[in-house]
């Protein structure tokens, strides 16, 4: 299988995201307030939509064209609406 995706990138934002959700644990372990915790947890989670966004776009014009280009418009459509409503969910 072809790969479009930027590995890499992607890589290196869930590698900063991991950096996050690692302070918030050394936060609750320090006893920091609750507000300091949410707004970090905000953050984290603005990180993941931010990451998904980028890989919807990566997807969109890579496989997705591809997939038009190939003749497969209905299968391509069919799991691109599958993973929109997916990806709908966790923003």
């Amino acid at each position: 299988m072809k790969q479009y995706m930027d590995v890499e990138a992607v890589t290196k934002r869930l590698k900063r995201i991991e950096g996050q959700v690692r302070g918030i644990i050394n936060m609750l372990e320090d006893g920091k307030g609750c507000e300091d915790i949410l707004i970090q947890i905000s953050s984290t989670r603005a990180s993941l939509t931010k990451t998904g966004q980028f890989i919807l776009e990566e997807h969109l014009n890579q496989c997705v064209i591809d997939g038009i280009r190939k003749g497969r418009a209905s299968e391509t459509v069919r799991k691109l609406s599958a993973a929109l409503e997916q990806f709908s969910r966790l923003v």
